[in-house]
């Protein structure tokens, strides 16, 4: 059964969608059986992997997981057969999504067991992978929730910046209500840092300040500033197909053999 990794940060720029991108990527290298959910209405992973955001799209399977009626009435049921799209990247596949997941938040609101609907979505596919990765909007809202209460695990990257360190606070406050109240298997995953410039007094202090309080918790590998990292999802492109040698795909295979080695 597929160990399920949610990437969460309720600050936005961080690298999450590149993270959940790259980390994938080179799973699926790995030989690993890999699927990436897009789970953020802005669909950027969906364009980072070269996969369309045409119907149907990881809002249309939720409501015909969850709500097979509403789904029949609307004309767009569906199965993860036919949600599910296969990227040039041999054993990494993807769901995309759409602007209409956007709405999911205000549907979800009258619905019993509002917060399991990811989780149920998974179910259904879960056997078929090794690793499931859902990249989550950046915030704390009824969709990271999902995204949480779906995973084994919690993998938080993280700018090497001052507000950084006090997000990550409330990030971790939410994920053990999540713990306490849903998901009590969930773990952290892990910490990393992104975006990182040694050349920074800052994030040089950053870095060891989070090590110090989290200890074991915070991955050895750091992200650098990579303008390489940057280009590569408008290509739809992982790093490790778009430019193997930079440091950045260099970082992030590192990066992705630590993930797999915790679990």
């Amino acid at each position: 059964m597929g160990k399920t990794f949610v990437f969460v940060n309720q600050k936005g720029g961080v690298g999450k969608t590149t993270s959940t991108i790259n980390i994938g990527a080179f799973m699926a290298q790995a030989g690993k059986k890999v699927i990436l959910i897009d789970f953020d209405s802005q669909g950027n992973m969906s364009s980072g992997v070269g996969v369309t955001k045409s119907e149907p799209t990881i809002y249309e399977l939720m409501i015909s997981v969850n709500r097979p009626d509403i789904a029949k009435e609307r004309g767009f049921f569906c199965t993860h057969e036919e949600t599910i799209k296969h990227t040039e990247i041999p054993n990494l596949d993807a769901i995309s999504s759409s602007i209409a997941l956007s709405g999911a938040s205000i549907e979800l609101v009258d619905q019993k067991k509002r917060e399991f609907w990811l989780k149920n979505v998974i179910e259904t596919f879960k056997n078929e992978y090794d690793y499931i990765l859902i990249d989550c909007p950046p915030s704390l809202g009824i969709l990271t929730m999902n995204g949480l209460i779906a995973a084994d695990a919690v993998i938080v990257p993280m700018q090497c910046e001052y507000f950084a360190m006090e997000g990550i606070t409330l990030l971790l406050q939410t994920v053990k209500k999540v713990q306490k109240s849903f998901n009590p298997n969930l773990v952290i995953g892990g910490i990393f840092f992104t975006m990182y410039d040694p050349r920074t007094r800052l994030a040089q202090d950053v870095v060891q300040r989070v090590q110090l309080y989290f200890k074991d918790a915070v991955f050895n590998t750091i992200i650098p500033r990579n303008v390489r990292l940057s280009e590569a999802p408008s290509h739809g492109m992982p790093i490790c197909t778009y430019d193997p040698a930079c440091v950045g795909a260099k970082s992030y295979k590192l990066l992705a053999e630590e993930v797999m080695n915790r679990g």
